[in-house]
């Protein structure tokens, strides 16, 4: 039986030139126009809860900005240009692992500008997404939600891009090119695309700390309203976020400018991005989204989607958390929560927290500005 094609992005063309019509720039680099549907179903591996599902609650906003304190424009790797994870794009490969990618990535980042920039490597995708049981089917696409959970609950290791030999466990998958000619090898076929083993020591033997001293979580993990208002203040406040939405075929060929949903188009799958600003482009309001599918997709490697009408369930699906910080090494970081005065941990290491701008209710205190404080990154 011939396998189900792809109309969209071959019809696309035809579509513009007809109607004179060119909301954003499009191409096939990366992706055929004949590219199988139930491949690139396969890509496209977050999974959609109702929002009754989700295991994130939606917190009341905390964030001490004023709306008028929201600038026009903003690009994460500007004002936190010290973080080297805020300017690289990663690369799933041949899975649908963009739920697990798009999750370390964004904690990455946090971590990194919660800490001033002493945390500045790389958190790997490689435990969330092979251990997370919880999590959904690893290659075949997982919950968002959950992925920040178990950063909470059990975090993950450091880890850089494929073969980087950075951190304790790199990327297991390798890029490829997704039917089309490239530098990279050609994609595996569906049928030997499979959900790396999950493993508890350190896959890259350069790498001298050890993998159960080598964790880092997320004291709390929560949903951010689809207001857009919250949004920007969550990013201005912590950094980048991790956005879940659904697909259309011309997504497949973006090129540059501020993408639209092409009419008449149907959703062929879920996406989880890195989103990590805002701005306007020809009287368009857009986010500003980092993807995992190499650098030649797209704007190089990152897309504009337009901000503000909850387009294709973009600012319905976003999720994040706050970093917790480690000044032992030790993979529990719990004891400094909810301590507001000096403490000394099992290494006599002083420790001096800054109270957090927490509402009373909600009082904890932050032991990453105390970190930064003794340079312990």
């Amino acid at each position: 039986m011939p396998q189900e094609r792809l109309t969209g992005l071959a019809l696309l063309h035809i579509h513009y030139n007809k109607n004179n019509i060119e909301p954003f720039k499009i191409r096939g680099k990366n992706f055929d126009p004949n590219l199988p549907a139930n491949y690139a179903k396969l890509l496209l591996g977050w999974k959609k809860r109702q929002s009754s599902e989700s295991s994130l609650s939606e917190p009341k906003p905390i964030h001490d900005i004023a709306i008028s304190q929201i600038p026009k424009e903003f690009d994460a790797r500007k004002k936190w240009n010290y973080c080297k994870s805020l300017n690289e794009i990663r690369d799933q490969g041949g899975c649908g692992s963009c739920w697990a990618v798009a999750a370390a990535s964004a904690f990455t980042d946090r971590l990194c500008i919660a800490t001033k920039g002493k945390f500045n490597g790389h958190l790997s995708a490689h435990e969330l997404l092979s251990c997370c049981t919880s999590c959904g089917d690893g290659c075949q696409g997982g919950y968002s939600d959950n992925a920040w959970n178990y950063l909470k609950t059990h975090g993950i290791v450091t880890g850089g891009d494929y073969n980087s030999r950075q951190g304790c466990q790199p990327y297991p998958i390798e890029p490829c090119e997704h039917h089309v000619q490239g530098p990279r090898p050609v994609c595996p076929p569906l049928e030997l695309i499979v959900t790396p083993p999950c493993v508890t020591t350190c896959t890259n033997n350069y790498y001298v700390k050890p993998y159960h001293t080598d964790h880092y979580k997320v004291e709390s993990t929560y949903k951010i309203s689809r207001e857009v208002t919250d949004i920007q203040k969550e990013i201005l406040k912590h950094g980048p976020v991790e956005s879940g939405f659904n697909v259309l075929p011309d997504f497949l060929a973006y090129k540059s400018g501020v993408y639209q949903p092409t009419p008449g188009l149907l959703p062929i799958g879920g996406h989880a991005v890195k989103v990590i600003g805002w701005g306007i482009e020809k009287n368009l309001p857009y986010w500003l989204v980092q993807n995992s599918w190499n650098y030649d997709w797209g704007d190089n490697g990152l897309f504009k989607i337009i901000r503000g009408n909850d387009t294709l369930g973009f600012e319905t699906g976003i999720v994040a958390g706050i970093p917790s910080c480690n000044v032992t090494g030790e993979a529990s970081y719990s004891r400094f929560i909810n301590a507001p005065k000096l403490q000394t941990d099992t290494l006599g290491i002083r420790v001096a927290c800054a109270q957090a701008l927490l509402p009373e209710s909600n009082a904890k205190c932050r032991c990453c500005e105390a970190v930064e404080t003794l340079g312990m990154y």
